[in-house]
């Protein structure tokens, strides 16, 4: 039987130079009319033009390899700064953007992190206890992994081919591997390798603070 698997996909940033253009009144392509307009648009497309090619990346491949539970759980979670877990299909307006954009992606905002955890917990119990949760996103800091893992626990995976990797490459190794239906290795978001990535990354953020401060 094929391992039953569902993806959660890390948002795009709801603040940046590519938001002003879906903010910008005389913009007349399709995607800012629409999530101008009362209807909104649909918001794996917004958040795959606010980002480009890593999120239009996690949206292809999760949607080309998840294969959720019949009839109780979707393959395809999108996390948000306010509203927990969206379907890719959730419409969305300006309004939902500027939400979006005033809450912090961070464990200790409770805004973000309540929302959440609400929500995966709901999906932790649909899903069941034999399907693997997938994190499409960051795994060098807690923002996501700290508040997922005391949820999903050691089904929660992370790809080992992210590590060591920006931003832009992932978008592309994820674009390649979803046409050519060769999926990733993935690992426990516990995996040493995950936490020496995170370790590596602390010390050298406490040692770029003390030679600040010793300037």
């Amino acid at each position: 039987m094929q391992q039953r698997r569902i993806f959660l996909l890390s948002p795009a940033s709801c603040g940046g130079k590519r938001a002003g253009l879906l903010f910008n009144e005389r913009a007349e392509f399709t995607i800012a009319q629409r999530v101008r307009s009362q209807d909104g648009a649909p918001l794996g497309e917004v958040f795959s033009f606010l980002s480009g090619l890593y999120f239009r990346g996690k949206l292809n491949y999760a949607r080309a390899f998840e294969n959720p539970p019949p009839r109780r759980a979707s393959g395809v979670h999108i996390i948000t700064p306010t509203d927990g877990l969206c379907s890719p299909g959730a419409m969305v307006t300006l309004k939902d953007l500027e939400r979006f954009a005033a809450v912090p992606i961070d464990a200790e905002e409770s805004r973000y992190r309540y929302p959440l955890e609400v929500d995966a917990i709901r999906l932790a119990d649909k899903a069941g206890p034999r399907c693997e949760v997938v994190l499409l996103g960051s795994i060098a800091t807690g923002k996501y992994v700290d508040v997922l893992e005391p949820i999903f626990g050691k089904r929660l995976l992370f790809p080992r081919e992210f590590l060591g990797h920006g931003d832009m490459a992932r978008g592309g190794m994820l674009l390649k591997r979803a046409e050519s239906g060769i999926e990733l290795t993935y690992i426990p978001v516990s995996h040493p390798e995950r936490l020496g990535v995170r370790a590596t990354k602390k010390a050298r953020a406490e040692l770029d603070a003390r030679l600040e401060t010793e300037r």
